[in-house]
């Protein structure tokens, strides 16, 4: 993975603060658990409440996990007055969403001062097995905030 420079040297406090401000991540019981410069990673455990009609966990689910990944990685490269929003993605689901715990993978490819174009894969968890899931490419904006 390629090394980048954040412009924001408090980043890692910035993408918890704003982690903690999404609801959506509380409802599904999603946790932050790696943050660097291009790239987080969020972890997701198995719940019935999340799974569709065949026990799968639902694809908007795994979706809002990827999309959140990528734009906390692309959040981390952007300056301290900034906001950050998805503009874009493509996603693939590889296999079905079943597994005891799944990990979204969130790395930014090519960052800009507008748009930042990132990737995230999730891999699902099932006892001793890892197997991907879902890949996305999506492109991320970066919104100025006033001061």
């Amino acid at each position: 993975m390629p090394s980048f420079n954040p412009l924001d040297p408090a980043f890692e406090q910035r993408i918890r603060d704003s982690f903690q401000q999404q609801t959506i991540i509380k409802t599904l019981g999603a946790s932050l658990t790696k943050i660097e410069p291009g790239l987080t990673v969020i972890e997701l455990g198995h719940g019935s409440h999340l799974a569709q009609q065949h026990g799968f966990i639902h694809a908007g689910v795994i979706t809002t996990i990827a999309d959140s990944s990528c734009g906390y990685a692309a959040y981390s490269l952007m300056p301290a007055q900034s906001e950050v929003l998805t503009v874009e993605f493509k996603a693939n689901f590889t296999a079905p969403a079943q597994g005891d715990r799944f990990e979204a993978i969130g790395k930014v490819v090519k960052p800009g001062r507008t748009l930042t174009v990132c990737t995230a894969e999730v891999i699902a968890y099932d006892k001793d097995r890892a197997k991907t899931i879902f890949i996305m490419q999506a492109t991320m904006m970066c919104v100025p905030t006033k001061s």
